[in-house]
């Protein structure tokens, strides 16, 4: 077991809490997590682009004008990709670019991250996360008092009034503990968890 500083909301020491080497002392897998990053990045890819080729192009089947006497290169269709307006040849088709990784992988790389962030200092445990209204600026205020640099906050359950405070204020983003992910954790310089959110993760990443 690793021991870590309890905050409040003003960034004062509290206490310590204890949190389990299995989730945030690992070896860490780089290549694992470049995995998954690219995973969720490639899902998150609309794959619409399409173009027309010749076949798909509305023009005339005809022959644009006679294969000799008008000292022209020859031509065959106006749906040529040789012509304005003909086909596209090699261009980009609407495709799914999404793959999966097994379970273990994600498990193993997700763990991996969370111990770059610890063991970088650069992960923080707060007792509670309360507002009592929706308030850009009371938040902003916490980020402040915290001395947060594009933080990632994560909570243990659905709170609207903090993840509406949060949403407007650049570079910081809330996360629910379920939605927990590779990506963000890597994107966003430091990690502040509440201390029910940082038990619910090691209850299912220690198992």
């Amino acid at each position: 077991m690793a021991i870590a500083e309890l905050i409040d909301i003003k960034g004062e020491k509290i206490g310590e809490v204890e949190i389990k080497d299995e989730v945030f002392g690992v070896d860490v897998k780089t290549h694992l997590m470049y995995d998954v990053v690219k995973m969720q990045l490639a899902k998150r890819r609309s794959g619409t682009a399409c173009t027309k080729t010749r076949k798909d192009v509305n023009a005339s089947g005809a022959k644009p004008f006679r294969q000799k006497g008008t000292g022209r290169a020859r031509q065959g269709s106006m749906r040529s990709p040789l012509q304005i307006g003909g086909g596209v040849v090699f261009g980009p088709h609407q495709r799914d670019y999404s793959f999966s990784v097994p379970k273990k992988v994600r498990r193993i790389a997700l763990k991996s991250a969370l111990t770059v962030r610890y063991t970088g200092y650069k992960m923080k445990i707060l007792d509670k996360l309360v507002l009592d209204s929706i308030s850009t600026k009371t938040f902003n205020g916490i980020v402040k008092a915290l001395n947060l640099s594009k933080p990632l906050f994560v909570i243990d359950q659905k709170n609207e009034i903090i993840e509406k405070s949060a949403r407007n204020i650049p570079y910081v983003k809330v996360l629910r503990s379920e939605g927990l992910n590779v990506y963000d954790i890597i994107r966003h310089e430091q990690l502040v968890f509440t201390l029910d959110a940082l038990r619910k993760i090691e209850e299912v990443l220690a198992k």
